[in-house]
């Protein structure tokens, strides 16, 4: 399909309501039709003339103050390249056909930049509604002018409440951006594990943009070992993730240096007391031994993670449970167990958004998540991840984040 040739210099002069181009000299570059015929002025009277000489101050009234704010506002779109939504403003025009008598007016201008080639602000949208007939209009018997202004400015004060909550949605948008870009920095999906499969789920709260505190992460070791972890910063949106991705990148590295989970969370206990926002972090890590069929792990006041059997069996991990982070004024080494498992079995890590609400107890929760893995023991890691977040999940979304992860050994 051909697509239509569009004459935008028509279009311009065609646009419905008050439109004029300025120079940052304040000078008019065009004018559209509604803002000849209704300022009462010809595109000749109007073209390379400075604003303020086609239309002076009304010097009749001492208390006019329409010039001022109108240059004020212009030279604010010249100086910021930012948009600029003036208050309602009464700003009175000289009969063109009748030197010496000013007709009333009242206007409600928002003032756009458009930026050249150079980043420079090279024009400036004039946009203003007329709004004299609607404040003559609204003006009965018993109204004064003090009520029709107030009026007119309660009118003004809802388009600009429209143009501040557009102004929130995009920038809403473009943090929600950077949030998208900082999971995927901090967070990637994890790396092919031979034959073994893992599914990770990562799941903000409700209202959070698309990061949180929660965090989940797979090291591969020296021995074939695996560790695997996951954490939880308390708070939502991009400050708590911030602190997440420094606990995850200070864990990952301890992984990879200690003896065991116990040892690594030492270590990364004794960085989060100079991490800002990293009180309270829990922590739950597990090592992996293929070799043995064996599982050492140890909880940071985190919750315990889940070995479900071929046959169905949950068992939770919790004999190696020591308060969260930087909760003892003084560091003692943490306990850590080793626990055996058999081939076919999966291993569950999970934050509490999965299994805690606020009006149930914990072992409600724990109990859920045990008969969730017992009804899908025959699922695969992806499959059984998904089903976990159905089955354990509110459908209208969770107020807490939840990370996951489903490891099959």
């Amino acid at each position: 399909m051909k697509e239509p040739h569009i004459d935008y210099a028509v279009v311009f002069r065609a646009l419905p309501g008050m439109v004029a181009l300025l120079t940052p000299d304040l000078v008019y570059a065009d004018a559209n039709d509604d803002f000849l015929r209704l300022a009462g002025r010809t595109r000749e009277q109007l073209l390379g003339r400075y604003i303020f000489d086609v239309f002076p101050e009304n010097p009749n009234d001492p208390a006019a103050a329409g010039m001022r704010e109108t240059r004020e506002s212009m030279l604010r779109v010249v100086a910021t390249g930012e948009r600029d939504t003036m208050a309602l403003l009464r700003y009175d025009i000289e009969d063109h056909q009748r030197p010496g008598h000013w007709q009333e007016h009242y206007w409600s201008p928002v003032n756009a930049p458009v930026i050249g080639p150079d980043g420079q602000v090279a024009l400036i949208v004039h946009r203003v509604e007329e709004i004299t007939e609607l404040i003559r209009a609204r003006g009965g018997p018993g109204r004064d002018s003090r009520a029709r202004v107030l009026e007119a400015e309660l009118y003004t004060r809802a388009r600009e409440l429209q143009e501040v909550n557009e102004r929130l949605r995009k920038a809403h948008a473009h943090e929600r951006e950077v949030a998208l870009a900082l999971q995927a920095a901090m967070l990637p999906a994890p790396r092919p594990l031979g034959h073994h499969q893992a599914a990770v789920r990562y799941q903000p709260a409700i209202g959070a943009l698309n990061v949180c505190g929660d965090w989940y992460d797979l090291v591969e070791l020296t021995g074939g070992r695996l560790a695997v972890a996951v954490g939880d910063v308390v708070g939502h949106g991009l400050a708590a993730a911030c602190v997440m991705g420094q606990l995850r990148s200070a864990l990952s590295a301890a992984c990879r240096v200690a003896a065991g989970p116990a040892q690594a969370l030492d270590a990364l206990g004794l960085y989060a007391r100079f991490v800002e926002g990293a009180e309270s972090a829990t922590a739950a890590t597990t090592y992996i031994d293929w070799n043995d069929r064996s599982i050492t792990y140890s909880s940071a006041g985190h919750p315990p993670p889940a070995l479900l059997h071929p046959d169905g069996t949950v068992v939770f991990l919790d004999q190696a449970t020591d308060p969260p982070l930087g909760a003892r004024p003084e560091p003692v080494p943490r306990p850590q167990v080793r626990a055996p498992f058999t081939e076919g079995s999966s291993l569950i890590l999970y934050t509490d958004g999965l299994i805690e609400r606020r009006t149930e107890d914990i072992d409600t929760g724990l109990n859920r998540l045990a008969d969730s893995l017992t009804h899908h023991r025959h699922a695969a890691p992806e499959a059984l991840a998904d089903a976990l977040l159905t089955d354990l999940l509110p459908p209208t979304g969770n107020t807490d984040d939840t990370a996951l992860i489903v490891l099959r050994l």
